[in-house]
């Protein structure tokens, strides 16, 4: 069924699968789930760098998702940008009806940021610890732009970023996953 301005919800989304992106796990920590609070995490596409004075990106996320209510009450947030070794995690974190977090987490090596207290992933191309400067509504998704507070370097010896095409995770390397 074609939207107001003409295009079909099937011919945007084979549209937008031609557009290759960089995968990126979000997670945030949120302090008021349980006595010991909870971490969070999804799985992004639509993540990029905004700016460089100040150090900003942003990321969109579904309105109503567990994330964005967290990320609308809880300012602190990280990204790590996965390998092309990653993709089972990728996979996990977007799997619609999946375990919970807290079981996810518990197989997934990680370690606590310093400015987020978000978890890190062990091995992610690179990794950045957020502020949310803003949320600005777009559809039926928000887009989240963080300011910058930490940036880190894990070591992640000959791997490539996990990118998503066509609906399906793939490596750039030609020796990746």
């Amino acid at each position: 069924m074609p939207h107001a301005g003409g295009v079909s919800e099937d011919e945007f989304r084979a549209a937008m699968a031609r557009l290759a992106a960089g995968v990126v796990l979000v997670t945030a920590y949120d302090p008021d789930d349980g006595p010991e609070g909870a971490d969070v995490g999804m799985t992004a596409t639509a993540f990029m760098s905004v700016s460089l004075e100040p150090p900003l990106v942003m990321v969109s996320v579904r309105d109503g998702s567990r994330m964005d209510e967290l990320l609308e009450r809880r300012p602190l947030w990280a990204a790590s940008l996965l390998t092309e070794n990653q993709r089972q995690t990728a996979g996990r974190f977007a799997m619609k009806g999946r375990l919970s977090d807290r079981l996810l987490f518990r197989e997934l090596p990680h370690t606590r940021g310093e400015a987020s207290e978000a978890p890190l992933v062990d091995g992610a191309l690179a990794t950045v610890e957020c502020r949310t400067e803003q949320r600005v509504r777009a559809g039926d998704h928000t887009l989240v732009i963080g300011r910058v507070l930490a940036a880190g370097l894990p070591h992640a010896p000959d791997s490539g970023p996990l990118t998503y095409f066509r609906g399906r995770y793939h490596s750039l390397s030609k020796h990746g996953s």
